[in-house]
Parts: C-alpha cells; sequence; structure tokens
C-alpha cells in the first residue's frame, strides 16, 4: 500500500461513482452480483497535487478476429477496461489538440503548444506536448489479464499445478496465427492474446499486460495521438493494482527491467522514444463492482457487458463495441473512442494547424494502414519492431480492420 496508490484509486473511483446509472453493471440481487474491471488515467502535477481522473474504462471483451474485417474501424475491437481507460486518455489529448489549434489564445492544464526550436522534423510532427511537471498514473481494479495476472489464475484453480506442455502444440502455435490465452501455466513471460478461456472465439488483441508492457516503449499515445504530440512526457510514471491483485514477482517479469523486457534495458530511439519502465504500486481500495465485493447474498457471480467511457469531452456505454442501443456495425452507433472518428479529429486538428507537408502524407491515401506504414510513423514502428524482437517475441499484428478515413 502507497499514499499514491490510495490517493490515484481514489480519484478514480469517486469519478466513476459520479457517472449515470446507464454506465454500470445492474444492481445486485439475490440471483446474482454483476462484476466488470475498472481501470483509468491520472495525473498529478508535481509532488502535491491533488490527482485529477482524466479518463477511465470498464469493460472486458473483445472482437473476434473474424469480425475485425466488418468493424471498418467504426467499431473498438478491444474493451477491455485498460484499453479503453488508454483510448479514452488519447480522445481527450486529440481534443484538447483540436481547441488549441482552431483557438490561438486558449491554453490547456495538460496539453501545450511545443515551441518552434524543439520541432525539429522537417514534416512538423508533433506540435503538442504533455507539460513538462505532469505525471501520468494508472489504476486497474483488476490485475492486467495476461503474464501479470498468470499466478493469481493458477491460485484460483482446485489444482494450480501448471498444465504439461503438449509437443504437437507449443504455446506459441496453440492455433496457426493464434496466440495462447490462459493455458499453458508454465509459460511465464510469453505473449498472450484475449479472451483468454478456450471455449471463447479467437481473437487477435493481445493480452493487458502485454499491451501495458509495450507502452512502456511506445509510450501510452494512440498511433493518430503520435502524430500530434511527443511522446516523452506520455509515459506511465505508475501502475496502482488493488493489494489482493498484487503478485510482485509476476509484475517484475511482465514489465521490470530485469524480467522478460531485459533486452530493452536503457533502449533510446529517435523522435523521443525510449523504454521507461513504470512502477507497480498498492491500493487498500476495491472496486464496489469487483468480483471480491460480491454480497454473500448474491448466489452467481455474472460479468457486466456495459462497457463506460469517460473523460471531460464525452461520455458513453458501450456494448460490444459500440453505442449501447444501437445495431452491429451499425455507422450511427460508433464510439467516440472507435478508430475512424479518432482519426477524423486527427485530420481535423493537422487541417486547423495548416500543414502542408502532413496534409499532402495523408492525402496520397485514404487507408490508415497505410499512414501508419509510411515515414510518418517510422520512427514509432521501428520502436514496436525492436520490442517485438528483443522483449515480446510471438506478437502478431491485427491487421484485418484496413479502414477508410476521407481526406477533406
Amino acid at each position: 500500500m502507497s499514499i499514491l496508490g490510495d490517493a490515484v484509486a481514489e480519484a478514480v473511483l469517486q469519478t466513476y461513482d459520479a457517472l449515470p446509472r446507464k454506465c454500470k453493471p445492474v444492481e445486485a440481487t439475490a440471483d446474482f452480483f454483476q462484476w466488470v474491471p475498472l481501470s483509468g488515467i491520472v495525473v498529478v502535477k508535481g509532488d502535491n497535487s491533488r490527482p485529477e481522473c482524466l479518463s477511465l474504462g470498464t469493460g472486458m471483451k473483445c472482437l473476434p478476429v473474424d469480425q475485425v474485417a466488418q468493424a471498418n474501424g467504426s467499431v473498438v475491437h478491444d474493451w477491455h477496461a485498460e484499453v479503453v481507460a488508454l483510448r479514452a486518455f488519447n480522445h481527450f489529448l486529440l481534443h484538447e489538440c483540436l481547441e488549441l489549434s482552431t483557438s490561438p489564445t486558449r491554453t490547456s492544464p495538460i496539453v501545450r503548444r511545443r515551441e518552434a526550436h524543439e520541432i525539429s522534423d522537417i514534416l512538423g510532427l508533433q506540435p503538442f506536448s504533455i507539460h513538462d511537471d505532469l505525471k501520468l498514473h494508472m489504476y486497474s481494479s483488476e490485475a492486467p489479464c495476461g503474464d501479470a495476472s498468470m499466478e493469481l489464475l493458477m491460485e484460483a484453480q482446485v489444482d494450480a499445478t501448471p498444465w504439461p506442455l503438449d509437443r504437437r502444440q507449443p504455446a506459441t502455435r496453440k492455433l496457426p496465427g493464434m496466440l495462447p490465452g490462459r493455458e499453458f501455466f508454465g509459460q511465464l513471460g510469453i505473449v498472450r492474446r484475449k479472451p483468454a478461456r478456450a471455449d471463447s472465439p479467437q481473437t487477435l488483441s493481445k493480452s493487458c499486460s502485454d499491451k501495458l508492457a509495450m507502452k512502456q516503449c511506445t509510450s501510452i499515445l494512440s498511433s493518430c495521438a503520435s502524430l500530434l504530440v511527443n511522446p516523452a512526457n506520455a509515459y506511465l510514471d505508475s501502475l496502482i493494482l488493488p493489494k489482493s491483485q498484487y503478485v510482485a514477482h509476476a509484475c517484475d517479469r511482465c514489465f521490470g527491467p530485469a524480467g522478460r523486457m531485459k533486452p530493452l534495458a536503457y533502449r533510446t530511439w529517435s523522435g523521443g522514444y525510449a523504454f521507461r519502465p513504470f512502477r507497480v504500486e498498492t491500493t487498500e481500495h476495491e472496486f464496489v463492482y469487483s468480483r471480491r465485493s460480491r454480497p454473500a447474498s448474491s448466489r452467481e457471480l455474472r460479468t457486466s457487458n456495459i462497457a463506460a467511457v469517460h473523460n471531460p469531452h464525452v461520455q458513453e456505454a458501450l456494448v460490444v463495441g459500440r453505442l449501447q442501443g444501437r445495431k452491429k456495425f451499425d455507422l450511427k452507433g460508433a464510439s467516440a473512442i472507435c478508430s475512424k472518428r479518432m482519426w477524423v479529429t486527427t485530420l481535423q486538428v493537422l487541417a486547423a494547424l495548416g500543414t502542408p507537408t502532413l496534409l499532402q502524407q495523408v492525402s496520397e491515401s485514404s487507408q490508415v494502414r497505410r499512414w501508419k506504414d509510411s515515414v510518418l510513423f517510422a520512427d514509432r514502428q521501428q520502436v514496436k519492431a525492436d520490442v517485438r524482437v528483443d522483449a515480446l517475441a510471438g506478437w502478431i499484428r491485427n491487421d484485418g480492420d484496413n479502414f477508410e478515413v476521407e481526406v477533406e
């Protein structure tokens, strides 16, 4: 337990408590109690300021690989709480950049315009930065799925002995092109997929443990946000977990510079990128909809299908990656944090800034995948490539949703 951990947790929990009823699981009954993971991004200015929750998310599902191509950028692929909170944070940054770019006199307590001498790239990339005196923290009500939670998963089994490996199906080749889920307990430190249950539809979404490990190198900026915001101040300073969800050696193995990320220790890259491992600290606070909060009077534990999205610019309730109440793949049901809408905002910022070189680069194609593979993202892609080779071997790109965004 730490003072910081409790303060960060309180900031997220209090923000969640203020959300409307539609963003939360149904109330507990004698028959069942619905639970859902919660995550949030918190900012702290200096050493003594009150932590402020900038974004939060709940959820625990993701889109099967055979439906990704139909998503067309308008359906959120992965709505695990950590991913939703990160997407909501990037949505917040994009809208702060939009307001700064359309109003020269406006200022933001989180984002600033960079001075001309700070922008050395001839393309004019990353004209904004997070303020230097801010630190970012993440709270999660559950240990991230994947490697950081394997010991907890083993302890929950009747027999915690690691299952023997089937030599005909190595852990990293369970199915052609697929990653292992929960199985193969004896294989620690490997990249895993979600959802982890063997009877769930197959996906190529990497576990939250793996995604957070990657974020220690790429920063917590999304691809589109990284066009606008320099990554140097966009790394997590700490990850806060409930004491009941913290296994020290698992977190060290998963995230630490002496664990599987050791080959990247002290590594730096062009573009402001570096390996910046976060601390993992604990809190005594438990989330009211944690599975550990089930009242004794409720006979059954069930998962909630609601994913809440919140930041100062947006508040939504999602079901299966789209706005609650909308049909599957209906464009009107596209969340504010879906890829297509985030890219539209990014293009609006570029247009407002009047950066002709950047706009020319993106106008050569309307396919987002081509943008990501272009010179615009060369530094970021090099970071990800090195991490996949040196630390997170077996990482498979989830490339099925090759959607387009028109440049006006």
